[in-house]
């Protein structure tokens, strides 16, 4: 009984870069520069260079339970942005509830040629290689 018990625990998945409360505290806008804010945080997830630069340091939290499919907990950037002078200008902090929801297009783009059957795909490349005898 035990053991099934623990069969259905959900498994937790920990990912990406997730700056502690305390860390966030300590970055001041206008007085910290990029190499404090590499110290306090680490290499951040991702950087957008054009324009003024940002850092964004991005985690999530998946649980899986059983065989079903993993369900993000939790979703957390934290987005530092820098100006000319690399000083911190400002500090965002978006969750998974300030996500929107994106609509997949399922078309296909369709290729030039037409399309071969298994069968044809073997048997038209017959001949196609032999040595030429009049060389």
């Amino acid at each position: 009984m035990l053991l099934g018990a623990t069969a259905c625990a959900p498994m937790v998945d920990l990912r990406g870069n997730n700056p502690m409360a305390d860390s966030l505290e300590k970055i001041k806008v206008g007085e910290t520069s990029q190499d404090e804010v590499m110290a306090l945080l680490g290499t951040p997830s991702t950087t957008v260079t054009y324009g003024d630069e940002v850092w964004h340091y991005i985690s999530s939290r998946t649980e899986t339970v059983a065989f079903f499919a993993p369900e993000e907990k939790e979703r957390k950037i934290v987005s530092i942005f820098f100006g000319p002078t690399n000083k911190v200008t400002n500090v965002t902090i978006l969750t998974l509830k300030d996500g929107k929801a994106v609509q997949t297009v399922s078309r296909e783009t369709p290729t030039a040629g037409k399309e071969l059957s298994v069968f044809e795909q073997l048997i038209g490349n017959v001949g196609k290689f032999s040595k030429d005898e009049k060389k």
